[in-house]
């Protein structure tokens, strides 16, 4: 089966959850209510689904390829990429100034979930893309914007970026990538990247690195690392490609997913040096650089929910098409499909549930970004503002977990066919592997989430969604029905135990670190099955004002919404337990190097 986008799901969380009028409300988005999203949804779902979803497995199959320094792409990339492009699909969110759609991020957000959804080594290209827009937009000088941003947009050139060094990995203050100042206001560039999606390809004609190095009498650390645009070709004055830059691919990993998408190693200055040009200030790459680690951080977290609702979709319809057994409850004679199952039934609904409940967060997440670029009101800006920066962790580590237990559960579901490649399903299961390690470990994540998210404002924005949370326990309480009840006593439940443990992060994390940062990922699925829980109380709330309007869709978001309460909230006190009971860095701490 190819890929089939849930646009109903999505509309009913762009409207019931996420808020669309109030975004489109915003000036400049006037034009981007409900109707206008509808559309650009439809439109989108025809390209993932007859376009790009069916190069998926070819892909895997048929992997990118490396010979002399130069990637060829899988075979039916390159066209679909030009069709991509031309759609207009790679401004959807970026300035009408430069050649993009001016959507909001609430609209982009469902168009890059089906992207990921149809072909995740396909959607990365774009996605590196989106994060050097964003980059070159926040710190580019203006003829940098001009000269670099159109292009990228109009998929002529793609962008990457350019930070892991074989000896550095995650600990970007041993870069040591240089760059020297050659008084004409370019670098000369020299070093080796490791781990550079679509660092080389043939689907556009230059490629437009951003790449970290330091430059001469730097501070030690990341204090003293820089960012700069190396293009692939170098860019005449009057916009043509120039000469080749000293910038080649050397080879390309063998990976256990993602296999479509080139992996590059980049090296940089062996024939006398690339040519680089400094973004902003030196000395504050790395400032700049998180602002496309926290655009990718964003989109990776929606690679999860993309992946983990393909998943569910195969699993879906194997188990409504493979007979085995009969049911246990005797209503049939003869053996059923498994969907009859109650087992079967269990690993299904675990994961659509997971899926929405991500979905929804990562939507309203969306909706926050929107308002706090957009709102009228600074106050306002930057109350939206902190609660989208509180929940991009959550979005990145909670989405990306969590499809690595769906698309486990996808194979599961199939039994021993999931295990043999030809069914499809073992290929989410891999690819799916490495977005929990990617633009920042789970770990790295829920450390953001400690440090920058929660004790640097002392809990604040963590309270202020616990009193939406208690706000929505209210209304399910007040709603009358046994599923409402149900869902608000496993939510209360939740609420406390994340609660519980904010107050822990804040009354220990100064003196007694190990004891806070040995729950630190804990904490954040804590967070994450918590706050994508309200957002299925909510659900169903909606669902029961217009059950009469549709009642198998709405029957069926007001049964996964408690299904949500009674399989995934219920864990919740479970992680309260392993983070606070009996100081849990005691026993993650207790065993000596030795006796690992």
């Amino acid at each position: 089966m190819s890929y089939l986008a849930p646009v109903k799901d999505m509309l009913f969380v762009l409207k019931e959850l996420a808020g669309i009028e109030a975004v489109a409300a915003l000036p400049g988005f006037e034009e981007a209510g409900f109707d206008t999203a509808q559309a650009v949804l439809d439109e989108c779902a025809k390209l993932a689904g007859e376009v790009i979803a069916p190069l998926n497995v070819e892909g895997d199959r048929a992997p990118s390829t490396w010979r002399d320094g130069a990637v060829t792409a899988t075979a039916g990339f390159a066209a679909a990429f030009r069709q991509f492009v031309e759609g207009g699909w790679q401004g959807l969110q970026h300035p009408a100034e430069y050649g993009g759609q001016a959507l909001p991020k609430l609209v982009a957000t469902p168009c890059i979930e089906m992207l990921n959804a149809a072909n995740l080594s396909f959607a990365l290209c774009p996605l590196l893309t989106d994060g050097a827009i964003e980059a070159l937009l926040t710190a580019g000088t203006e003829a940098q914007k001009m000269r670099y941003v159109p292009k990228l947009i109009s998929g002529e050139w793609t962008g990457t970026m350019n930070l892991t060094e074989p000896q550095a990995g995650s600990d970007l203050a041993l870069v040591r990538s240089r760059a020297e100042p050659q008084g004409d206001g370019t670098y000369r560039v020299f070093g080796t990247k490791i781990f550079i999606t679509w660092g080389e390809h043939d689907m556009a004609e230059n490629i437009v690195h951003l790449v970290l190095a330091r430059t001469p009498n730097a501070p030690e650390g990341v204090k003293g690392i820089s960012l700069f645009i190396v293009p692939k070709f170098l860019v005449n004055e009057d916009g043509t490609l120039g000469a080749r830059n000293d910038v080649h691919c050397v080879s390309i990993e063998h990976k256990l997913g993602i296999k479509a998408s080139p992996t590059a190693v980049l090296q940089y200055g062996d024939h006398g040096g690339a040519t680089g040009y400094l973004i902003g200030e030196e000395n504050r790459g790395l400032e700049y650089m998180f602002i496309m680690m926290n655009a990718a951080r964003f989109g990776v977290g929606m690679q999860g929910v993309g992946v983990a609702d393909r998943a569910y979709q195969k699993a879906v319809a194997y188990a409504k098409e493979r007979v085995q057994s009969r049911p246990v409850d005797g209503s049939l004679k003869t053996s059923a499909t498994i969907i009859h199952h109650p087992d079967v039934r269990r690993m299904l609904g675990t994961m659509r549930a997971l899926t929405e409940g991500a979905r929804a967060l990562a939507y309203v997440a969306a909706a926050h970004s929107d308002l706090a670029h957009g709102h009228a009101d600074a106050d306002v800006r930057a109350r939206h503002q902190a609660i989208y920066e509180f929940l991009v962790p959550i979005v990145k580590g909670w989405s990306t977990e969590m499809v690595n237990d769906v698309a486990s559960l996808g194979v599961q579901v199939h039994g021993g066919m999931g295990f043999i490649e030809e069914t499809g399903a073992a290929q989410y299961y891999r690819d799916a592997r490495i977005l929990a390690i990617y633009e920042g470990t789970t770990a790295i994540q829920a450390n953001d989430l400690i440090g920058r998210k929660t004790v640097r404002d002392g809990g604040a924005v963590a309270k202020a969604l616990l009193g939406e949370i208690a706000q929505t326990c209210e209304a399910l309480g007040q709603a009358g029905s046994a599923a409402a009840q149900s869902l608000r006593a496993q939510l209360e439940k939740g609420a406390q135990s994340l609660a519980n443990v904010v107050d822990f992060v804040l009354a220990n994390v100064k003196r007694d670190p190990n004891a806070v940062f040995a729950g630190s990922v804990p904490y954040l699925k804590l967070a994450g099955i918590v706050l994508c829980g309200w957002q299925m109380g909510r659900a169903l709330l909606a669902s029961q004002r217009e059950f009469e309007q549709d009642l198998e869709f709405h029957g069926a978001k007001i049964a996964i919404a408690q299904f949500y309460g009674e399989h995934v909230l219920a864990q919740a006190g479970g992680l309260e337990t392993a983070i606070l009971s009996a100081r849990g860095d005691a026993s993650v701490l207790a065993l000596s190097e030795v006796q690992f």
